[in-house]
């Protein structure tokens, strides 16, 4: 019993340092350039870059940025052409990742680091990977509004042309939000109908959406919590509140391109976001980090108070198309 035991732990012993020597053997061998598109505002972009070239120095990172249906345009061009440069998306949302999934432009790593990531926030086939929780919800101005409970508040008559809405046609996570609101018996179409008729046009990313609001220009805004609490810790007469219907959310998932010219590196960095120090750096951003052992910044509510709408992504990619279409009839784009 004693010596199975003593076995036993010198395997366990033997295999972590397996794992560990693997892991820092993985890092002295990621070298090159590697090339990433992402939908993370510039300034976090580069914060994002500059602690994963930290982290691998021997990996030189070129970066482009863009709201995330523009990065899906600009990889279909490239596709079509035979000339893919990207290597690494980190962008907004799982639909647009689920449709290059489906048509097998993203690469699966079974051997990435999800011990602490609940499954339901990457695929199940390990080809994208969820970095953080962040939740479209409704800001308000607090100079100018009154703090609202529901989405269909902001369809009332007295906020007629007053609500900063991103467009699902620029944002992964208003796109996100779209296909979410629309299977919510609650929330459905009638939300956008509704908007539409109050005199509503959605345009833009979130970041639009935020200044218009914090400015007084809107009154309310659908946009992501932690844009709002970053602006309302910067000091903006803005803040926040999660309806009662629910809120949609998106995990900025991280997946590698099948076709990527510098896999090693790409790897690296899909560990470096889901590590404890990649998964701390989210914090420090601002955001609630994906990793349920790495406490949130200061200012969002406890993930169990929030009563978070799930989405299923391959029926969101299945829809896809019609539910576009659909939007751009209503409002008339």
């Amino acid at each position: 019993m004693h010596i199975s035991t003593t076995i036993r732990l010198s395997f366990c012993t033997l295999s972590l340092a397996a794992v560990l020597f693997t892991s820092a053997n993985a890092a002295e061998t990621a070298s090159g350039k590697l090339v990433i598109y992402t939908s993370q505002a510039p300034e976090i972009a580069q914060q994002t870059v500059d602690a994963f070239k930290a982290a691998y120095p021997d990996v030189q990172v070129e970066w482009t940025r863009n709201g995330t249906t523009q990065l899906m345009n600009v990889l279909q061009t490239e596709m079509m052409a035979g000339d893919v440069k990207a290597d690494v998306l980190l962008v907004a949302d799982s639909i647009n990742l689920g449709a290059l999934k489906k048509d097998g432009k993203l690469m699966a790593y079974p051997d990435a680091p999800v011990s602490n990531i609940s499954p339901d926030f990457y695929d199940k086939d390990k080809t994208w990977f969820g970095t953080k929780i962040i939740a479209t919800v409704i800001a308000y101005n607090t100079k100018n509004a009154k703090p609202v409970d529901s989405w269909m508040a902001l369809t009332d008559a007295q906020n007629k042309g007053q609500v900063a809405v991103p467009s699902p046609l620029y944002s992964g996570a208003a796109l996100y939000h779209l296909h979410t609101a629309i299977n919510t018996p609650d929330i459905g179409w009638a939300f956008y109908q509704k908007l539409a008729a109050n005199g509503i046009t959605p345009e833009g990313g979130n970041g639009p959406a935020l200044k218009a609001v914090a400015s007084g220009m809107a009154k309310y805004g659908v946009i992501t919590d932690a844009d709002i609490i970053r602006a309302k810790k910067q000091g903006s007469p803005i803040d926040l509140v999660y309806p009662k219907e629910g809120a949609s959310f998106v995990t900025e998932p991280v997946a590698i391109l099948s076709g990527a010219h510098n896999v090693p590196a790409a790897k690296a960095f899909v560990n470096f976001m889901l590590s404890p120090q990649g998964q701390q750096l989210v914090a420090k951003q601002g955001n609630r980090p994906i990793d349920a052992t790495v406490p949130a910044p200061e200012g969002f509510a406890p993930v169990d108070s929030i009563k978070l709408l799930t989405l299923d992504s391959d029926k969101a990619v299945a829809d896809d198309k019609q539910v576009r279409a659909k939007f751009t009839e209503i409002f008339g784009g």
